[in-house]
């Protein structure tokens, strides 16, 4: 399995904004298109080399409007060159019909869930058919998935696309930890997910978020096990201590590159990091 390497460079992805935290909760929230440009250009200038993107309507509620993904897509490539760009297809508050509305765009990649899962007060649900539309969509767009896994079936429901053709044998996965009634931040269930991984997708590249207060400790056994990348960002937490929040997407990326330092590792460049996820 690719990222076992412990000398590789380590590619950071910010998670700028995502579909739950509000002004109210932290006003470092970029929300508007031009404040993810902006939030964006200081993450790549602190080592992201890599941009998840949900965008907000006016109210600050998720959006599809494939417009505003296409307008945030187009700052980023001219202030952050070489950064790589990840729209999500993500389901919260949005119409299942408009989750690939973006992706005509064609950004370099785009999260893909495979399968449903529990979240906090909704089902988040991606039945096979909108998986594999989904998919398809990005095969005919050229753009590369990150395959969102929330449960160990969602792994399956990954090789069950390599099996179609929908995607290659070399799939970029991330593990998502500590949602609440999803999959818990438990540091032995990282190590039956990888061992899976490694089983049934063996070329795979992978990650681990950890959502809330566990971002620091899931991105810390991340490195530990040679992950080839790791995500923070003010989607999944927007504090950097319990008593304060964090100031910015750049922020929490400075503390990401430390904890690269910490595992004798360096971040990786936008041409390393293209390269190291199949997108050179």
């Amino acid at each position: 399995m690719a990222g076992s390497r412990s000398e590789a460079p380590v590619v950071i992805a910010v998670a700028i904004t995502g579909s739950v935290p509000r002004k109210a909760d932290n006003p470092a929230v970029p929300v508007t298109v031009p404040e993810q440009i902006e939030s964006t250009q200081r993450a790549f200038e602190a080592g992201a080399t890599l941009c998840h993107i949900h965008v907000r309507n006016d109210d600050e509620s998720p959006s599809s409007d494939p417009d505003k993904f296409a307008a945030v897509q187009e700052g980023l490539r001219k202030h952050c060159p070489g950064m790589i760009v990840q729209f999500s297809t993500g389901g919260r508050g949005r119409d299942p019909a408009a989750r690939g509305l973006s992706l005509k765009h064609r950004p370099d990649m785009a999260s893909l869930s495979t399968g449903s899962v529990n979240f906090p007060t909704i089902v988040y649900e991606n039945s096979a058919s909108l998986v594999t539309d989904l998919a398809g969509q990005m095969k005919q767009y050229g753009v590369r998935p990150e395959i969102e896994i929330f449960d160990l079936s969602h792994l399956h429901g990954a090789k069950r696309l390599v099996e179609a053709g929908l995607i290659d044998a070399r799939p970029h996965v991330q593990f998502v930890m500590g949602v609440q009634n999803a999959m818990p931040a438990e540091e032995h269930l990282l190590d039956i997910l990888l061992a899976e991984t490694r089983r049934i997708l063996p070329e795979a590249t992978w990650t681990a978020a950890g959502i809330g207060r566990n971002q620091a400790i899931v991105m810390e056994w991340a490195l530990a096990r040679g992950a080839d990348a790791v995500r923070t960002g003010l989607e999944d937490n927007i504090r950097v201590t319990k008593d304060r929040l964090a100031a910015s997407n750049a922020e929490l990326v400075g503390l990401a590159a430390e904890a690269v330092a910490r595992h004798g590792r360096r971040v990786a460049t936008p041409e390393e990091a293209r390269a190291a996820l199949g997108l050179a």
